[in-house]
């Protein structure tokens, strides 16, 4: 604005006793350049934490090189907003001035333009300029012209709507902004924010519902914050709602709290700051996807809640998205943080709770592709699951262990999606049972058999042959871990479904003889286990023939009963043929191969035959080094041979009773101090010490 004096003439001039004159001017003074005042929104009372992201906002704000930008980044909900309030508040001491812009829907320019103009005089030359230039020129001549100036651009969605020249440039400026976009500009200093602590969280309620309402039902205080996933957003709306309702109970409250709750939506409130509710906050970044990066997101919003495996997304996908459009939504979603990598491969991503339940909630809006993507991730995962043997490789484990929380999942929630009930209910459950037996994790797997077991009665009936097979498995868990009761009860109840349902003669009857017949084994009644072997070979020979798996399994099963009873040419004859057939089969290095040599060297070994004993029980504990979880009890079971077969040989040595301890540690982590293998163990060590005189 330019300064002005004009004079534009005489006006009414009369003459005479009364004469007068009367000069009429235009002054165009400067207008007073007052400050432009603050208009930063008042921080919430309820703030929380965050202590350390207004340190590092502070700092990264002096750096002392040019105009300081700070972003503060990440998903709709965690109260970037409320930081930003809170760190013009905390600081307001540091500034001249502190003004606020909210970008969503509109570009910095518009807003400096529509902000300013009520305090600054637009000259007439730059009325014609763009928004940009009038924008720079707004800065240019800012008031307060001295001191620090704080600017916050709030929800900016990209780094169009704040262009170089819409910035303020002069040095005394520090930008603060917040977004949802990951690593907005290179040239920005980012500070990522993360959901608030447990702590933080109840601390946050008790603001609202006090103290003692908390404390009260702190346990389900905490199942809310956890269920609510930490998000400030959640949180708070969620206490403004209790505290509306104060006959309402945390548990009952708890118990009925989902994304689409209405405690969750946005309440008229002057107690918080939230401009929106859970799923209008969500709605924001879902309105940033390309049709394909919702696509992804919504089958993305069916895996637990747990870390995700990128490969397993992509197996799970194939033949519902493109390959290019899905490593494109991966980095979409990644950049609007609505997943984020968990480790530095980036082969692991991890879905903030909430953000898992709104997906679900999205894909539920269409019943067709909901369908479609249901059936295709349960089908998938089950295809996963029946690729575990009963005896998993340690290689094998590791490949399916990123499936494992899913799969566990399926089991709880999905059961209704699978397309094949009768067919593959149980492969929900029996895989993931398999998983936790290969590490020897013998109580986790009984309790996927269990809840196996009492859906296939509710899904498909106490008659169906799937009952059978999982009371099987139980029972020979049963028998390792020395409960013979349960272990015999199951395996006949296990015979009895299989008889009434396939016939006396089909290859599941001898499965379940073979299991009981290692319960008698274990009891030391041999002549009833000699009986259900003798009836399982039978069955074997004419379902199977005697060049099977399972008919040499029994041979060796059989040959372990009689070395036990000192047949031993009968028992070497049996392992011999057993041998010969699974070297057929299997190849050299197999988990079956290292079974029929360990109990080949145990004949050998009570024949005082102890050098090629040694031999075999050095090979069978190397295949299962080579292929078992080291914590497995077959690795016990060849560390305790093995140093029983060098004690009876008289070694010496450290070696021997390492040997011993390794195997006495593994034992009793897998079964328990208590165990008859653990004293077992424990007995032949002392005999190994007391002939060492130690």
């Amino acid at each position: 604005m330019s300064d002005q004096y004009n004079q534009t003439g005489i006006s009414d001039s009369t003459f005479g006793d009364n004469a007068h004159i009367e000069i009429k001017q235009e002054i165009n003074a400067p207008r007073q350049k007052q400050p432009i005042p603050d208009n930063v929104p008042v921080a919430s009372p309820n703030f929380v934490g965050r202590v350390q992201e207004l340190k590092d906002i502070y700092a990264k704000l002096q750096t002392g090189q040019g105009v300081s930008v700070c972003a503060v980044e990440g998903m709709g909900g965690l109260g970037k907003s409320e930081l930003a309030r809170r760190y013009a508040w905390e600081y307001r001491q540091e500034y001249a001035a502190r003004y606020w812009f909210s970008l969503r829907g509109v570009g910095l320019a518009q807003a400096v333009v529509t902000f300013a103009s009520r305090y600054l005089d637009l000259p007439e030359v730059m009325q014609s300029q763009t928004v940009e230039a009038q924008a720079e020129w707004c800065w240019q001549n800012w008031t307060p012209t001295e001191g620090k100036v704080l600017v916050i651009l709030d929800d900016v969605t990209d780094l169009k709507s704040i262009p170089q020249q819409a910035r303020p440039l002069a040095d005394r400026f520090q930008i603060l902004v917040t977004t949802r976009k990951r690593k907005l500009s290179p040239y920005f200093a980012d500070i990522p924010l993360n959901v608030i602590s447990e702590d933080e969280a109840l601390e946050l309620l008790r603001k609202f519902l006090g103290a003692a309402r908390v404390n009260r039902e702190e346990d389900a205080a905490k199942a809310i914050c956890e269920d609510l996933g930490y998000l400030p957003l959640g949180v708070e709306l969620a206490a403004r709602y209790l505290q509306l309702d104060e006959d309402l109970s945390l548990g009952d409250y708890q118990q009925r709290l989902k994304i689409t709750d209405e405690s969750l939506a946005l309440q008229e409130t002057e107690e918080i700051n939230a401009g929106r509710g859970v799923i209008a906050a969500f709605e924001l970044s879902w309105q940033e996807l390309s049709a394909s990066t919702a696509k992804a997101a919504m089958l993305l919003g069916l895996f637990a809640p747990a870390d995700i495996a990128w490969g397993l997304v992509e197996e799970i996908a194939a033949d519902l998205i493109e390959v290019a459009d899905l490593r494109e939504g991966r980095k979409q979603l990644n950049n609007l943080y609505l997943i984020k990598a968990v480790d530095q491969e980036r082969t692991r991503f991890a879905m903030h709770s909430l953000t898992r339940e709104f997906l679900q909630w999205k894909l539920a809006q269409d019943s067709d592709t909901n369908r479609l993507f249901r059936e295709t991730f349960v089908t998938s995962l089950l295809n996963k699951a029946k690729q575990i043997p009963q005896s998993p490789t340690r290689d094998l484990i590791a490949a399916v262990a990123p499936a494992i929380p899913h799969l566990d999942m399926l089991s709880r929630e999905m059961l209704d999606d699978i397309p094949n009930l009768e067919e593959d209910l149980i492969w929900a459950f029996i895989g993931i049972a398999r998983f936790y037996e290969g590490q020897s994790l013998y109580s986790s797997a009984m309790l996927f058999y269990q809840n196996c077991l009492e859906n296939i009665k509710s899904y498909l009936g106490l008659e169906h042959p799937t009952v059978g097979t999982i009371l099987e498995n139980m029972a020979k868990i049963d028998t390792l871990q020395g409960d013979f009761g349960n272990a015999e009860t199951r395996s006949l109840e296990a015979i009895s479904v299989f008889k009434k349902v396939l016939g006396n003669y089909h290859q599941y009857v001898a499965y379940s003889l073979n299991s009981l017949a290692n319960c008698y084994y274990e009891q030391c009644r041999y002549k009833k286990a000699e009986e259900c072997l003798l009836q399982s070979q039978e069955i074997i020979r004419i379902t199977l023939g005697e060049d099977s798996y399972l008919f040499a399994e029994n041979l060796s099963n059989l040959a372990n009963l009689y070395r036990i009873q000192q047949k031993f040419i009968e028992a070497e004859s049996l392992f011999l043929n057993a041998f010969r057939i699974l070297r057929t089969q299997f190849y050299d290095d197999d988990l079956r191969i290292a079974t029929i040599l360990n109990n080949l060297a145990e004949l050998y070994k009570d024949q005082k035959k102890y050098k090629e004993a040694e031999t075999l029980f050095s090979r069978s504990l190397s295949i299962w080094y080579q292929n078992l979880e080291s914590c497995h009890i077959d690795i016990a079971l060849g560390l305790n041979n093995l140093a029983e077969c060098y004690r009876l040989q008289n070694k010496n040595g450290s070696e021997v009773k390492f040997l011993y301890l390794k195997a006495q540690e593994i034992m009793e982590k897998a079964l328990g101090e208590n165990h008859i293998k653990v004293k077992i163990i424990r007995a032949n060590m002392r005999l190994f010490l007391k002939g060492q005189n130690l």
